[in-house]
């Protein structure tokens, strides 16, 4: 095979088409990816407009409902345009800032879930040292730290990719660019690549994943030693939401990228994707709202002053 330059675009096989009933399915998953940018908006705009939510839980809380706005906004509009133009070419310029962007999100929300997990450990075993132990100016840090982790990955990750020199088959048989999918068209070497992005996942994925592991077993020894069966529903309520979400989030990710390399399936891999990037992120809102008393408070407000708005 010969080698391209790297002016050349890649073509981008998609992930529908052109039948009825994948028709069917690409105005599902508009509707879902819809869905979940107006209820991570709305999540978003609950925490600000709401004093009673103006405390580190919730602002920790709006920076994933922040992140998934913009993960879907990396990926799917490409691919809707796609899908209706045809033109499936993406430029390397392009492909290089859905990694960037894919990477620093994906891995900026593996971090801020460990922080979210955290603040729940302080609120359920130490709920009177909470302001303390749980302060603006940590939860801040936590913050920043997130994203600016997030964004070292996710610029390292797309350099990286996009420093190999690539073959005459520029077809990347998924939907949006994604790291192990493009290293795959790679005409190098990318072994050494490949154990470096696995020791990247590993650290990015795991060492998060324990803290939050570390986190939930210090709240259910310490809810387990409860007297009261009032406060043993409110812990349960209090942390239950964010499991969901955790495991939805985590489960997708490891199987994408801690799978051995003899296991991975083009096909497996393009449908994952479409549950963890557009999927997940509408399970957040939902998840958040519909378990937290003072989240529905709050839109319950909310409602109520748009109809008297709309009376008036």
């Amino acid at each position: 095979m010969s080698i391209w330059n790297t002016t050349s675009d890649f073509i981008l096989l998609g992930l529908f088409n052109h039948t009825g009933a994948h028709l069917f399915f690409f105005m599902m998953v508009l509707t879902i990816a819809f869905s979940s940018l107006v209820g991570n908006a709305l999540m978003i705009l609950l925490i600000h407009q709401d004093a009673r939510l103006h405390t580190p839980m919730y602002f920790l809380l709006s920076q994933p409902s922040l992140m998934d706005m913009m993960l879907i906004s990396t990926v799917v509009p490409k691919m809707a345009a796609d899908y209706l133009t045809g033109q499936k070419s993406i430029s390397p310029a392009g492909c290089g800032l859905q990694i960037f962007f894919f990477m620093s999100l994906g891995g900026g929300e593996c971090f801020l879930l460990a922080a979210i997990s955290y603040d729940r450990y302080v609120a359920v075993c130490h709920p009177l040292r909470y302001p303390i132990l749980m302060s603006w100016q940590l939860c801040l840090r936590m913050t920043v730290g997130s994203w600016f982790l997030g964004a070292a990955d996710g610029l390292m990750q797309a350099a990286a990719t996009l420093s190999f020199p690539f073959c005459d088959a520029r077809e990347i048989n998924h939907f949006f660019c994604e790291a192990p999918t493009l290293v795959r068209l790679a005409c190098a070497d990318t072994v050494v690549f490949e154990y470096v992005m696995y020791i990247c996942c590993v650290l990015m994925l795991l060492v998060p994943f324990s803290l939050i592991l570390i986190s939930y077993s210090l709240i259910l020894a310490a809810v387990l030693e409860m007297c009261s069966r009032e406060a043993h529903k409110k812990a349960f309520a209090t942390c239950s939401s964010h499991l969901c979400v955790v495991g939805l989030f985590y489960g997708t990710a490891i199987f994408i990228y801690m799978r051995p390399k003899s296991y991975r399936s083009a096909n497996h891999d393009k449908i994952v994707s479409v549950f963890y990037t557009i999927f997940t992120p509408v399970f957040n809102p939902v998840i958040h709202s519909l378990r937290n008393s003072e989240v529905k408070e709050a839109l319950r407000k909310c409602m109520s002053q748009c109809a008297t708005l709309s009376h008036d």
